[in-house]
């Protein structure tokens, strides 16, 4: 079986990243798998921390992953880093003497733990004393209930967490709640400002980056932008030099680095260089999810048995989220850039062939594994292929130079 992992980040109170909580589905048929919980989490944890790795799928940062009552009676966190994870307890683990014990062995090992889907219980009482953090789902639960729910918590130093918080608003009131982190797809969303302008040094990278991912691509012009750039040029050698590309010697001129990225590597590395100048003072994380995009579905594409836009599909995915990044409407944004109306039908309406691929791209992201099935066949894609791609396109983000 193919393992399929997503991950969601989980943000701190400044919107900086805390850590991702990894999203599991053993394979991309139409019905739920018939697979226990049991052995949902071995193979996404034998995968992400021995086959995948752990840092290349997170970054380096902590990864929540879901434990059910038999695993945690078998000590099964135990076999991995307790600095790279946070074990997450299921809402529907019963509170007995024995899962008790087994919770205390592990916080005397230094594990953190996670109680997931909080709903306050009498019963619940030990394992709250014993929790770091307490994840509570802020869609499904209403205000009062959450409010009523937080004042029975002991003052101890707990960690709250709120989930599902998919609303700018939502995340003001979560903060003002005193909720730590924050988890969903809030800062996905742009908070529109009516009257807001979008800086003339905003459109012009935007139609220097549409201009970059056009079918005409001037080599030395692009050498002589970089060169004259001190700021670029620097972060273009750490380009060419991470792990990504394990190279044996060290790139140490411009004009090495140009030849041995090549155009489409030159074309990616400016796009996102010119993004994080765009989304100065937005959260990092919305560069990164741009960058996984833009790699995944144009990864997609060369899988697909019948991709017809090619070409424009890592500009679609790199365009994205311009709208949370600049805080305006995509149409509005879209009548300033010199982009195909494929490109602009897919940001704008998420139709199109370009529409789909994005789409397919959001799912996973998601873990909606049920749509990622729908598109995938929809666009002639080989599913076992898919988490790969994604995978991949982690990497390659983690060594994107983000900050401007």
């Amino acid at each position: 079986m193919d393992t399929y992992v997503a991950r969601q980040p989980i943000f701190n109170k400044k919107k900086k990243l805390f850590a991702y909580e990894l999203l599991f589905r053993n394979s991309l048929n139409n019905a739920m798998p018939d697979i226990e919980g049991d052995t949902a989490t071995s193979k996404i944890l034998s995968s992400s921390f021995y086959t995948i790795g752990i840092n290349e799928i997170t970054g380096g940062h902590k990864a929540f992953i879901n434990f059910t009552e038999s695993l945690i009676l078998k000590e099964f966190p135990l076999l991995f880093s307790k600095e790279n994870m946070v074990v997450e307890i299921l809402e529907d683990v019963e509170p007995t003497d024995a899962i008790i014990d087994a919770c205390k062995l592990l916080i005397e090992k230094g594990y953190t733990l996670a109680l997931d889907d909080f709903v306050f219980k009498t019963d619940l009482e030990q394992l709250i004393k014993l929790a770091h953090i307490i994840k509570i789902d802020f869609r499904l639960t209403p205000i009062d209930e959450i409010q009523s729910c937080l004042n029975k918590l002991p003052s101890k130093n707990i960690k709250l967490l709120a989930e599902k918080v998919e609303t700018n608003s939502e995340f003001e009131k979560a903060l003002e709640m005193g909720f730590e982190y924050f988890q969903g797809y809030f800062f996905c969303k742009p908070e529109i400002i009516k009257g807001k302008e979008i800086s003339t040094s905003n459109v012009n990278n935007m139609k220097l980056m549409a201009e970059i991912n056009g079918s005409e691509f001037d080599f030395d012009r692009v050498g002589k932008l970089i060169e004259r750039d001190v700021s670029i040029s620097y972060k273009l050698l750490q380009y060419a030099n991470s792990s990504f590309f394990k190279r044996i010697n060290k790139v140490k001129k411009i004009k090495q680095a140009l030849v041995n990225l090549g155009e489409n590597e030159i074309r990616r590395f400016i796009s996102f260089f010119l993004l994080s100048k765009v989304a100065h003072g937005k959260p990092e994380e919305l560069i990164k999810q741009s960058c996984i995009r833009a790699k995944f579905c144009e990864n997609l594409g060369t899988i697909s048995k019948h991709c017809k836009y090619s070409d424009e599909l890592f500009t679609t995915g790199i365009f994205s989220l311009i709208d949370a990044i600049l805080d305006q409407d995509i149409e509005v944004i879209m009548k300033k850039i010199p982009l195909v109306k494929e490109i602009k039908q897919a940001l704008i309406l998420q139709e199109g062939e370009l529409g789909d691929y994005l789409k397919l791209s959001v799912f996973y992201e998601k873990g909606d594994w049920d749509k990622v099935k729908f598109f995938s066949d929809k666009l002639g894609i080989q599913e076992d292929k898919i988490p790969n791609i994604y995978t991949n396109a982690c990497v390659w983000s983690n060594e994107i130079p983000c900050k401007e």
